[in-house]
């Protein structure tokens, strides 16, 4: 079975959300079980130095633009890499800028149905987002190539119907208003990242106008997994200490080291929130700004905000820092290193998100005992179970109601659950235990790749 996943990101070359993850780590679990799985990618000019030994394997020509193609492997893996290189790529830090974004990832889309085309035919056309919607609409004539199209976020929907015409070929028989809408439409199967924002988006609260199309599709539900190997706390060497569910007392040790590193009061005994996220109201900062002074101010916690976004809100995370001096701490920027000392030395990881079409960061924080608090949507919903210091059952604290008050008081909450030490290594042991590997995920993966009228053959 030869299987393409075309996509603006794969971890860890690529990285801005969790599609790179998907991408960056699904193609090795199937290439592990026999598929013929391979990864085309824009060759951005930030990978020039992270690839290695890119080799030229064909050229080609669309929307009369000329491109080259590389091929590679991806980092750690036997999996092929393909590269798309044009000039419009060239960028040496961004994936996403400037206002030719619609033009540059519609050339990418239409160099990969090129490819598929000319130089090595797949099966099936693994596409995600709105980057590759165009992708299954061309293939719509193909029908001996088969596509699925993952929604990684709705939101985020592409160039309308009239800006495609201008830079494109749309099909004779391609009925959508814009690009997401097209992946959609003309996909053999349609997908999400998780069984709860599966759900949500056929709503005309999540749905983004286009309810009515995904109630018809019913759209596949498939929580994302992490990479186990690579989060894992027992060998991750950013750390400044190792540990395990069974040596949990070593992670104190962790925690000291970031308090000292983004300087926070050395407080072994403080209780440390952290975000680790895009600065954005998705995420859930326009509740934050009108309540965290008030958190601090009631509680003695610390607090941590690492990422970038809105310069509004990072203004404001800003402000606050040099409020509460020693105790909170903002770090305006991307670092993947840093993020994994957060996770192992926080107490509890924060993602109050308006939507949330998965969630990578609360299974990451799961498994380095850092406890999520978050706001019952989409994958935070399939993962976070509210404590319940009764029955002894939970692994995070959730509230419902997108509501500064109800952010308010699960933060509260679990800064009170936090001064009992015996029950909160309880939470954190039941969050450590769970299972969040890729492979459940993958088999269902190739369950819906089966369910494909044709395709059942190449899975035996």
């Amino acid at each position: 079975m030869k299987i393409l996943f075309a996509a603006a990101e794969a971890a860890p070359l690529a990285k801005v959300g969790g599609m790179a993850d998907v991408v960056g780590t699904l193609p090795k679990i199937l290439r592990a079980q026999g598929y013929d799985v391979r990864v085309i990618l824009p060759y951005y000019g930030l990978l020039v130095g992270k690839v290695v030994s890119p080799e030229l394997v064909w050229s080609g020509q669309a929307m009369f633009q000329d491109f080259e193609v590389y091929e590679t492997t991806l980092p750690d893996s036997t999996v092929p890499l393909y590269l798309i290189q044009h000039g419009s790529f060239d960028h040496a830090t961004q994936i996403y800028f400037g206002d030719d974004e619609d033009w540059r990832f519609t050339l990418f889309a239409n160099a990969v149905a090129e490819l598929a085309w000319n130089y090595w035919k797949p099966q099936l056309i693994h596409c995600h987002d709105w980057h590759t919607g165009m992708i299954p609409v061309w293939m719509h004539a193909t029908p001996d190539i088969g596509t699925v199209f993952t929604i990684h976020n709705l939101a985020y929907q592409g160039p309308w119907r009239w800006r495609l015409e201008e830079i494109t070929w749309c099909p004779w028989y391609m009925q959508a208003k814009n690009a997401m809408e097209g992946g959609i439409r003309y996909a053999d199967r349609v997908n999400t990242v998780s069984p709860t924002y599966a759900r949500q988006i056929c709503t005309p609260s999540y749905g983004e106008g286009l309810d009515g199309l995904l109630s018809f599709v019913k759209p596949w539900g498939i929580l994302n997994g992490i990479d186990t190997e690579r989060f894992d706390p027992a060998v991750d060497r950013y750390l400044d200490r190792t540990y395990s569910v069974k040596t949990l007392a070593d992670r104190s040790f962790n925690k000291l080291a970031l308090q000292e590193e983004i300087g926070l009061q050395r407080n072994p005994n403080a209780f440390l929130v952290a975000m680790v996220t895009r600065l954005v109201e998705q995420k859930g900062f326009d509740l934050l700004v009108q309540i965290l002074d008030k958190f601090l101010g009631y509680s003695d916690a610390q607090f941590l905000v690492v990422g970038t976004g809105d310069r509004y809100y990072e203004t404001q995370m800003w402000q606050l820092a040099s409020q509460f001096p020693g105790r909170m701490s903002a770090q305006i920027l991307f670092n993947a290193a840093l993020a994994q000392r957060v996770y192992a030395g926080a107490d509890a990881f924060l993602m109050p998100s308006r939507f949330e079409p998965c969630g990578i960061s609360q299974m990451i924080a799961l498994r380095y005992g850092c406890v999520p608090i978050v706001r019952r949507t989409g994958g935070l919903v399939d993962t976070v179970r509210h404590h319940d210091p009764k029955n002894a059952e939970g692994n995070g604290f959730c509230f419902d109601r997108y509501e500064p008050l109800d952010l308010y008081t699960s933060l509260v909450r679990a800064w009170e659950s936090y001064q009992y030490p015996d029950y909160w290594q309880k939470l954190q042991e039941r969050g450590m235990a769970a299972d969040f590997s890729w492979d459940t995920s993958a088999k269902k993966y190739i369950e819906m790749y089966r369910s494909i009228p044709g395709m059942e053959a190449f899975f035996g």
